[in-house]
């Protein structure tokens, strides 16, 4: 026994020191720091995650950061190029998987134009990568069709900021203000479970006295903290902040100073709020009119004050309309431009806010630009090296593009670092659709429900190996390091995109060699932006986190936005007056309920990750149906059983859990599953008219008991 362990002791030795990677989080917009802690042993490897500090969220780390590097190692990840050959993916080569991009795209073009060819990106992309992806498609395929999933995650808040202040970015001031604000509204989010390293300046503003509102049609861990919770009916967010504005408006309560020098519209809003009826409000949103007060006064009459708005009201097809209202409600009271006042809309996605900067939005150059403005084209043009007339005008949204490769528009889809099948509205369809496709190219890091679908699948790297930049949700640039070699041949997302522009005879315009080269493009195509990074430098970024706007290297960058003007020629920002709306789909006796969807804290997104990782889904392996035991007795269903739940547009088979914690009229469900509970294959495809985010949020639907006719 003695020689054995003497043996196997001597074994551990000859095996070395641990390693360190140095690496950030690849889940939420917090991007908190981290040390992965690679412990050799004898037969195995054992792994430590220690957190790293960092200004925007401390030493802290959730449970998906804690347990990310387990999906990044995991032995079922993508090596090497697969192509589907008699309904089974084989192994080929990089070239063989180049040339048949080259081959099939190039016939689709010639047969259908250039616009036959679709790109579908992704949120967690690194800046560089979200860059290239739309240079890729300008310049490389000369396609409009471009657009990424972040249109479900942020386009409703961002369409509103610019509107209202000319700049968007997720938050206006510094997330260390936040315990200076004396009253917080916290509107559609549930930060506690999905940004929860962001708590602890929730909990300290309520040890300095904030008063907290929260809004929400179910009870959360975040509303735990709230002094006020408000459990509006799903999809009636504006319409409250309209009840709100009049209790302000009638008390004089606004802020008529700020509002005369810094504000446009006030007039028009205030004759709109004179035709509201609080009564009437109250019975559209199901919130009492004493409530409606309460928040009224206490947000308007504190001294600071500050507002955030997540996926809750933002993934409705009025989203747009009603983050605007509570901007309004931010404008009216002149709560911005100061410490402990202002306006955050927190970014689901890693770097949804970086993401939606630099040029994978159907709409959108980098620097926040836009395809259409002809001045905007020209700067590009000249940084790319191209023709102005020979970039492509403004292609459509995420789902437009699944509509249009319905109608035989866009055959061939390249797909980097989505899931779109899980991730859309009306998931049967967008199924359909891809099933139409003659060409589907598909990178990731495993075969995701999307995948199974694909011709071709392409490996990339994870963010233990991708080094790269990546915006939070406060408007820092973050430089993620990375130095772990990718598993067989899995390539960086970057470099899939310059190999494959080379094959299209474009290699010139993509001869980068590291995510560096890449940023400084990046730098130089968004200077004098709205987005600017020029003065923000990979040196610098070893050394500190830096906000945009930076214009240049001695600029410290913009940590508090409109401290003296707004973004828009005049400085001054826009009220707008927003109409009462319904949900577009509205319950009947055929479909009784609302059904409302959102995460739970152990899963990120469609789940490719956090369901490849064992740690995360051993806390919630299957998806579930919360549903007030009121309900439930109504329609038969018991706790912890099967339950099929059906909409016009699908069914799912989840199961259900019973909570005294979700209005009666409302059923809710995790969207991170796919296939027989993949929630979406229930929501509705309706479009917000100016931002096209779907109403995830809200639609109706039916519940019964799930009868397995495979036992009769």
């Amino acid at each position: 026994m003695n020689d054995f362990l003497s043996y196997y002791r001597q074994k551990e030795k000859e095996l070395g020191t641990e390693k360190v990677t140095e690496t950030q989080c690849p889940f939420c917009s917090v991007q908190c720091t981290m040390q992965l802690f690679e412990q050799p042993r004898v037969g195995r490897k054992n792994y430590k995650v220690i957190p790293k500090n960092n200004p925007t969220s401390g030493e802290r780390l959730c449970i998906k950061g804690l347990n990310a590097h387990q999906h990044a190692l995991n032995q079922e990840r993508i090596q090497y190029p697969m192509l589907k050959k008699n309904g089974e993916f084989v192994r080929i080569s990089w070239q063989k998987a180049i040339a048949y991009i080259r081959e099939r795209f190039s016939d689709i073009q010639r047969q259908n134009g250039v616009d036959g060819i679709g790109l579908y990106g992704g949120g967690s992309l690194t800046n560089e990568s979200a860059y290239l992806l739309g240079k890729f498609a300008r310049v490389a395929l000369t396609t409009k069709h471009i657009d990424y999933n972040g249109r479900f995650c942020m386009s409703a808040a961002a369409t509103a900021a610019n509107e209202a202040f000319g700049i968007d970015r997720g938050f206006t001031n510094k997330l260390s203000e936040i315990p200076f604000a004396r009253c917080l509204i916290l509107a559609g989010t549930n930060i506690a479970e999905c940004q929860p390293t962001l708590m602890p300046y929730l909990t300290k503003a309520k040890e300095n006295g904030s008063f907290i509102i929260v809004i929400d049609p179910r009870e959360t861990a975040t509303t735990e903290i709230a002094d006020l919770h408000l459990k509006v009916k799903p999809g009636m967010d504006a319409a409250l902040v309209n009840g709100i504005l009049k209790v302000i408006f009638e008390k004089g309560y606004f802020n008529e100073e700020f509002i005369n020098e810094r504000t446009n519209g006030f007039q028009e809003l205030k004759e709109h709020i004179s035709t509201i009826q609080l009564d009437n409000i109250s019975k559209m949103t199901g919130i009492p009119e004493d409530s409606i007060r309460l928040a009224a006064v206490k947000y308007a009459t504190c001294s600071t004050g500050m507002i955030f708005t997540a996926r809750g009201v933002e993934q409705q097809t009025d989203g747009y309309m009603a983050v605007r209202n509570f901007l309004n409600l931010v404008l009216v009271t002149g709560k911005i431009g100061k410490i402990g006042c202002g306006y955050g809309a927190i970014t689901g996605q890693g770097n949804g806010q970086g993401g939606r900067e630099h040029g994978q939005k159907a709409d959108q150059l980098p620097g926040y630009r836009h395809l259409e403005n002809k001045e905007h084209r020209k700067y590009i043009s000249k940084v790319w090296g191209v023709n102005e007339k020979d970039l492509p005008r403004q292609g459509v949204s995420a789902y437009e593009m699944i509509e249009k490769i319905d109608t035989g528009e866009i055959q061939g889809l390249f797909v980097m670092g989505s899931n779109p099948i899980v991730s859309n509205p009306n998931a049967n369809f967008v199924e359909q659709s891809l099933k139409k496709l003659r060409f589907l190219v598909v990178v990731d890091l495993f075969i995701s429900e999307t995948a199974k679908l694909a011709d071709l699948i392409l490996p990339c790297s994870s963010y233990l190996e991708n080094e790269g930049t990546m915006t939070n949700l406060e408007g820092r640039v973050t430089l993620r390091k990375a130095s772990r070699k990718s598993p067989g041949e899995a390539m960086h997302d970057w470099k899939i995109l310059c190999e494959i522009a080379k094959a299209f005879e474009k290699g010139k315009y993509f001869s980068f060699f590291s995510p560096e080269e890449i940023f400084n493009e990046i730098r130089v195509a968004s200077r004098g932006g709205i987005a600017d990074y020029y003065g923000i430098t990979y040196k610098r970024l070893k050394k500190e986190r830096v906000y945009w706007p930076c214009p240049d290297h001695g600029h410290p960058g913009e940590s508090r936005l409109f401290t003296k003007r707004f973004r828009h020629p005049d400085g001054k920002g826009k009220l707008i007056s927003v109409r009462n709306i319904f949900p577009k789909e509205r319950t009947d006796n055929d479909y009784p309920l609302y059904l409302t969807t959102g995460r739970v804290i152990s899963h990120y997104l469609t789940g490719v990750q956090t369901r490849n990782s064992p740690s995360l889904r051993s806390r919630d392996f299957e998806s579930f149906l919360e549903i007030h035991p009121d309900t439930a007795k109504k329609y038969k269903i018991e706790n912890h059983a099967l339950v099929k739940l059906t909409s016009k547009r699908g069914q799912i088979t989840v199961r259900s859990k019973y909570t005294n914690k979700i209005r009666e009229d409302t059923v809710f469900v995790p969207f991170h599953w796919g296939d027989d509970q993949n929630v979406n294959r229930l929501t509705h495809e309706a479009l917000d008219p100016t931002c096209k985010m779907p109403g995830f949020k809200v639609c109706a639907v039916k519940v019964s008991p799930f009868i397995d006719l495979t036992l009769n």
